[in-house]
């Protein structure tokens, strides 16, 4: 099926957001956790986190424009410069995707969706205890994306927390083994098979591709 650019700007507003939220494949399923100035425990789910780079070790995420819904995790990043970002495992795929509902600014993610909140190495911001994959991040820089009115929000990772079992002895973290999941488009979820490793690319190196 073809659509040109005019055929997705007219296609209905809901068809639309599925189809543009799902061609760009998986994305990896987090939970960002923060706190506000009177101590009020935030947790909400990203499926736009990405590496920026790792040395300083930085990791970005966006946010979209906050015109009509108040973005409680981003009020609270500003304000405390601080906060998680934890990784979604099958086990709780659920009790993570309602973290998305609008809930008022006084009422806890935590709470309403039966997740557990954990502080680790005297952080400011909560972690999900459940997660086998957990970092606290710095705020660095904030982003405006002109075109959409998106942010892009950078981190510096401070804390990293990962199983034992999912290092390989070449630093890399098996995700298959900690049963993490992606998301594709808005609400469909995906279990993580690795199906191959292939070592780094040297021209000097090439496989016979025939």
């Amino acid at each position: 099926m073809y659509w040109s650019k005019e055929d997705i700007i007219n296609t209905n507003k809901i068809k639309r957001l599925n189809l543009i939220n799902s061609v760009s494949g998986t994305k990896s399923a987090n939970l960002i956790g923060s706190k506000s100035e009177s101590g009020q425990e935030n947790l909400a789910i990203f499926s736009s986190v990405i590496h920026l780079g790792s040395n300083p070790a930085l990791l970005g995420f966006v946010l979209r424009p906050d015109k009509d819904v108040r973005r409680h995790t981003y009020d609270n990043i500003i304000a405390s410069k601080s906060y998680t970002i934890n990784s979604i495992h099958a086990s709780f795929i659920v009790k993570a995707h309602y973290t998305s509902a609008k809930f008022s600014v006084d009422e806890s993610e935590f709470e309403k969706c039966k997740l557990e909140a954990q502080y680790l190495n005297e952080f400011n911001a909560p972690f999900v205890k459940a997660s086998k994959l957990k970092m606290a991040l710095k705020l660095q820089e904030v982003v405006d994306i002109k075109i959409n009115s998106c942010k892009l929000i950078i981190g510096s990772i401070e804390h990293l927390h990962v199983d034992q079992e999912a290092i390989e002895e070449n630093g890399q973290v098996n995700l298959q083994k900690l049963d993490t999941v992606a998301i594709g488009g808005l609400n469909s979820y995906y279990a993580l098979n690795q199906i191959g490793h292939i070592p780094y690319a040297r021209t000097s190196e090439l496989p016979d591709f025939d």
